[in-house]
């Protein structure tokens, strides 16, 4: 159940939901053509891990192409390119700028001058104004430079975090064993830094594409941590990622009690009321509003789908 206490992306996304963001391949066209069909709130269409050395060129004009073509509906558009150090980097970076995206995914950041120069690189290549930068989190120097990155939003495009734990896992050493337990400080400094900088932040992907329940877990653990959604490496992953991230019928319920009880003409003027038990605050009830915003433009999606 989401709690009211934790409202996940309503402080920073608004309304607009982005509980699962499933990785493509842009190398592979069935793929990115099935993508319009699923139920994703974004598509990030990859040219980094998921693309092979020989294949990044013609994925790049591939990617494009798919954009152009449009047709993917209310679901946001990434484009993940190489690091800006790789031999493909610079090219992905100016390639995309024709591209139709919400956002453009860099990974392998280490520090404010990447983000700097990403952005800075952005603008050159003649991106609009709208194309925000979202950045991985998936190097010990990242790791390290949290908060200093996450304040490059007031002066660059940075607009988000993504985790990338499997790449951290490789360069530290630490395990990913089920729970997290060691990543632990890693995703609660990413969601504050991220919030204190009014980004929104994504969960890195879980490898275990036939284990429903330990996706479902780390679903559970990212959204009580406060993660806007997760990334997503295979369709299968989704229904247990939206439905996660997607506040229940038991949390929309009590929102409405607190928002209908500050409403009450009666308790106009009064900072704090018992509603169903239990204390509420004017805070409680701007997170019962943004809890409902976001509930509300869920459905409106799934109802636009169905017609």
């Amino acid at each position: 159940m989401a709690s009211l206490d934790n409202p996940a992306s309503a402080l920073v996304a608004g309304a607009a939901p982005l509980r699962s963001v499933l990785y493509m391949p842009a190398s592979n066209a069935r793929a990115m053509a099935k993508a319009r069909e699923l139920d994703t709130d974004a598509v990030a269409l990859d040219l980094e891990d998921a693309v092979a050395p020989e294949a990044k060129d013609t994925a790049r004009t591939a990617l494009v192409a798919e954009a152009k073509a449009g047709g993917f509906g209310h679901r946001r558009l990434i484009g993940r390119i190489n690091a800006l150090s790789t031999p493909w980097g610079a090219a992905d970076l100016t390639g995309l700028a024709d591209a139709p995206l919400d956002a453009v995914l860099a990974p392998k950041v280490d520090s404010p001058d990447d983000i700097a120069a990403l952005s800075q690189a952005m603008d050159a290549a003649g991106y609009p104004a709208a194309v925000a930068l979202w950045v991985m989190i998936e190097t010990p120097r990242a790791v390290l430079a949290l908060e200093r990155i996450a304040a490059m939003a007031a002066t660059t495009r940075l607009a988000g975090f993504v985790l990338g734990l499997n790449d951290l896992a490789k360069d530290t050493g630490i395990a990913q064993l089920p729970g997290r337990a060691a990543f632990v400080p890693v995703l609660v400094q990413a969601v504050l830094a991220a919030r204190a900088n009014g980004l929104l932040v994504l969960d890195g992907v879980c490898n275990a594409i036939d284990d429903a329940a330990r996706l479902e877990d780390e679903c559970t653990q990212a959204r009580d941590f406060g993660f806007d959604g997760k990334t997503l490496i295979h369709p299968a992953q989704l229904a247990i990622a939206n439905r996660v991230f997607a506040p229940d019928a038991a949390a929309i319920d009590e929102a409405r009690a607190i928002v209908a009880a500050f409403a009450d003409p009666a308790n106009a003027g009064r900072g704090a009321l018992r509603v169903n038990g239990k204390m509420a605050e004017l805070l409680h009830r701007d997170i019962a509003l943004q809890l409902i915003a976001k509930a509300e433009a869920i459905a409106a999606r799934i109802s636009h789908q169905l017609t």
